[in-house]
């Protein structure tokens, strides 16, 4: 199978280097293709990556592309791309908010499948949803799963609007994430710790609490409600939460980014 990622930003670095590594190019190289010629240039050093700085020389050979590009550079690359496209490749887009019909009829092609990453597929523990066009076969399918699975864990969703709300939780989650521990160091340090020992403690913390959440059956509110007794700290500041209404503004802003992923899509 040949796999070319077109964007060598953030995510279609990520995708191509868990691919590149992955044992279902059958030790082809993967191909990669950018409009930065400094880009090119970098990554041709890597011995996994063929690197093409013009499409006309890697799309028409592709079974597969992944267009991991901003979605407002999407209208200029299809351009480029429609002439050099074939109803016989499969298409993922990686892109937020163009929707599967778009991509079809501004490429002029059938097999599109839509995913939805988030940032931690770079260290390997991404989260990506994906669904796909009618014409998509199972095989087909279970190739894409198993490409996208390389950065982590991949969930087939039923229709696009599950893309939109997984944007909302899983694609613009981890921020939500950072903005808690943001916040949480920021607390640590007014309390007189060192900037080392405060990130040091909000990690930890972090990354023990997902452990201990993946590794059992308990929910969340049951694990809150072994760490917090009656009158004790921690549920001073659970109360505080309760009390400053946290929990239904994060609801809001997940929400906040499904709507705005679903006015992308328009």
């Amino acid at each position: 199978m040949k796999v070319l990622v077109i964007g060598a930003g953030n995510m279609g670095l990520t995708y191509a280097e868990g691919m590149a590594k992955s044992p279902y190019l059958n030790r082809r190289n993967l191909m990669i293709h950018d409009v930065s010629t400094e880009k090119m240039l970098e990554l041709s050093e890597f011995p996994h990556f063929d690197t093409y700085n013009n499409l006309e020389d890697c799309l028409p050979q592709a079974d597969a592309v992944f267009i991991a590009v901003k979605p407002y550079h999407s209208e200029e690359l299809f351009e480029k791309m429609k002439d050099k496209v074939n109803n016989d490749q499969i298409f993922i887009s990686l892109m937020a908010g163009i929707t599967i019909d778009s991509i079809q009829e501004n490429l002029g092609i059938k097999k599109v499948v839509r995913a939805m990453p988030n940032l931690p597929a770079k260290v390997g523990l991404g989260m990506t949803s994906f669904t796909e066009a009618k014409e998509i076969s199972r095989i087909e399918l279970l190739m894409v799963r198993n490409l996208l699975d390389t950065t982590g864990e991949a969930i087939h969703v039923e229709n696009e609007r599950f893309i939109n709300a997984s944007t909302g939780i899983s694609g613009s989650g981890p921020a939500y994430v950072f903005y808690f521990m943001q916040s949480m160091m920021e607390a640590a340090l007014k309390m007189g710790f060192t900037t080392n020992d405060s990130k040091v403690l909000v990690a930890q913390t972090f990354e023990g609490a997902v452990k201990l959440f993946n590794e059992s059956d308990l929910s969340p509110n049951s694990w809150m409600e072994r760490v917090a007794s009656k009158g004790g700290t921690t549920r001073a500041a659970l109360d505080s939460m309760e009390d400053n209404n946290v929990k239904e503004l994060i609801k809001e802003a997940a929400y906040a980014a499904f709507d705005r992923a679903t006015e992308l899509g328009k």
